[in-house]
């Protein structure tokens, strides 16, 4: 007897330090120990119910991640995704050694600016430095599109409040991706990013790159020492910056705002956020490319405004010396976005039956919601006794049965359980496809227990838990690279653990309950965040005792400006997508 304890623990041990010394490729769909062809455990398959949710305008203040940009997606339609964001001094109360006031440049108390810059980099990887001119080159990444962009820097004389006025700032306030018409209407008049010929007149063709024809480029940026005489130089440089948004701003109106303010407003940044309210970052289409632009995900936390001026050493010494002032883009923030959706061939939902087709489309988009097992409700069993009555008892039968095996058998013992969506190519044409969906809790607004439970991590982040999934599969069942174009087939969601819960917690004896809670599905930009963002305007699934209000959705579908169309629940038979049509597989094992 403890030969055979000692030998299995032995070979427990054993298993667990090869599974846990295995290197997971990142093409490996995790499932557990029972691998792809569950070595002949036995299959069942339970209909699910499927069906479309439109979501209106959601909350967008305050992201991690923003869009940025102009996407015609050749499926879901244009979206504009415009940004504001407060700015804060990096140092607070500056002392100026010069009257900001005087006119004279000729007086040692005037004040020049010679340049002021924004410079917000991109999400980009480094390739490369040539070793003879010292230039790196890059890839950029999160980008949609490659056209022009007409891009507006205004101020914003709009307060981003914090809390909310409205419960006695007892809440935070939010703001909505449909709030663009605030800002149009509180944008301090005129552009603040010119170009360049204004801001150097000894140029005289206009390069509009900064502004009415802005491109997203993957060039270094190369800033250059002055000439010996003061004037811009152009061959010799002072610093080189990864790929961003590199903006020259209104010289004057800087000087005017931030060395002539009133006294006091630059005394601390809760001081300055009220006096200089941010920045309004307005996108709409080229004139030269009103049907295409590039959308990118940008992270504007990073953002600095530099101010370059030249005024006294000090009060005393009047010697006149090259200062740089900062701005940091730091605050509260709002992503604006103007969406066109077009659902091709959306129909209105069918709860009850499910629809042909989900359509999930991040930002302001639609979602898809979930009920596991035919909602077919008959008959019910008595918890004590274990005798079956006819009586419907708000539980599918199917599910019903699982919990309350025939007499001398016991429960199945759940192996894996999957939720697979196929994706409707023909549909889908040539978009480009979300590198990932996000199955949650709709009932709780919270991720499933196999969320939590898995730990798996690959060598993008965005690829962690793999073995929950949702990622995008090609036809063999691999990981889609996000840095490649090739297509995918199919998305995976692996709800072992849940379908565990469903079955155990239930039954003759069982006083705990696992609910079989609605769930809700979505694109998603990072599966590491489970937070939610508000809805605009709450909806309702279901009805009855059986109905969901629903309030939130995961933030990083907020984010993600992309979309798919699967094939939902509602197949008939002897259709050619039948087969195609979402369900819920489980692998199972009978105990002896």
């Amino acid at each position: 007897m403890k030969f055979n304890f000692f030998l299995k623990a032995f070979l427990a041990f054993f298993i667990i330090v090869l599974v846990a010394s295995c290197d997971k490729d990142i093409n490996e769909i995790g499932s557990g120990i029972t691998g792809n062809d569950h070595y002949g455990m036995d299959v069942a398959y339970s209909d699910v119910v499927a069906y479309n949710q439109n979501l209106g305008p959601v909350q967008t203040n305050n992201l991690s991640v923003n869009q940025f940009g102009y996407y015609n997606n050749p499926v879901f339609g244009k979206t504009k995704a415009s940004f504001v964001t407060q700015l804060a001094l990096a140092s607070e109360n500056p002392t100026f050694y010069g009257d900001p006031n005087e006119t004279n440049t000729a007086s040692p108390n005037y004040i020049k600016i010679d340049s002021v810059y924004l410079y917000v980099p991109y999400f980009s990887t480094f390739v490369s430095t040539d070793t003879d001119s010292g230039d790196s080159s890059y890839t950029l990444d999160s980008l949609k599109g490659s056209g022009k962009i007409k891009l507006s820097v205004y101020e914003s004389t709009k307060f981003l409040e914090t809390l909310d006025p409205a419960t006695g700032f007892q809440q935070q306030q939010k703001y909505y991706s449909n709030q663009q018409p605030d800002f149009d209407s509180n944008n301090g008049g005129f552009k603040l990013n010119n170009d360049n010929k204004s801001v150097d007149p000894k140029i005289t063709t206009p390069d509009y790159s900064q502004n009415d024809k802005y491109v997203f480029t993957n060039s270094q940026i190369k800033l250059y020492k002055n000439n010996a005489d003061g004037t811009p130089g152009t061959t010799d440089v002072a610093e080189r910056k990864a790929p961003g948004m590199f903006l020259n701003l209104d010289k004057d109106f800087f000087k005017a705002k931030i060395f002539q303010a009133p006294t006091g407003k630059l005394f601390n940044n809760n001081v300055f956020k009220n006096y200089f309210k941010g920045l309004y970052f307005k996108v709409e289409n080229a004139a030269d490319s009103p049907d295409q632009g590039t959308l990118a995900m940008m992270n504007f936390t990073n953002g600095v405004i530099t101010i370059v001026y030249k005024e006294k050493t000090s009060l005393t010494d009047a010697t006149i010396i090259r200062k740089t002032m900062k701005l940091n883009l730091s605050g509260n923030t709002v992503n604006l976005l103007n969406n066109e959706n077009t659902f091709p061939g959306y129909v209105t939902p069918n709860p009850t039956l499910g629809d042909r087709n989900l359509f999930l489309k991040g930002g302001d988009g639609s979602m898809g919601v979930i009920d596991l097992f035919n909602k077919t409700d008959n008959y019910g069993y008595n918890k004590i006794t274990g005798v079956k009555e006819n009586t419907p008892n708000n539980v599918s039968d199917e599910l019903d049965d699982l919990r309350n095996p025939a007499a001398g058998q016991q429960k199945w013992l759940i192996n894996e359980a999957n939720l697979t969506f196929f994706i409707a190519k023909s549909a889908m044409a040539n978009a480009i496809e979300p590198n990932r969906i996000f199955l949650y809790d709709l009932t709780n607004k919270r991720p499933l227990i196999d969320f939590y439970t898995d730990y798996s991590t690959g060598i993008i982040p965005k690829f962690n838990k793999s073995t929950h999934g949702g990622l995008l599969l090609d036809q063999n069942g691999k990981i889609v690279n996000a840095k490649v174009s090739e297509k995918g087939t199919t998305y995976k969601v692996n709800i072992t653990n849940h379908i565990r819960n469903l079955i155990k917690y239930g039954g003759v004896g069982v006083t705990k309950d696992s609910t079989n809670v609605r769930l809700g599905l979505v694109v998603t930009e990072n599966i590491g965040n489970a937070f939610n963002a508000y809805l605009n305007s709450p909806f309702t699934s279901g009805s009855g005792t059986n109905s969901v209000q629903s309030k939130y959705i995961p933030v990083m579908s907020v984010v993600n400006p992309l979309g798919t169309i699967l094939y939902g629940s509602n197949i008939p038979v002897g259709d050619p997508d039948y087969n195609k049509r979402v369900k819920l597989e489980i692998f199972y094992t009978k105990p002896d």
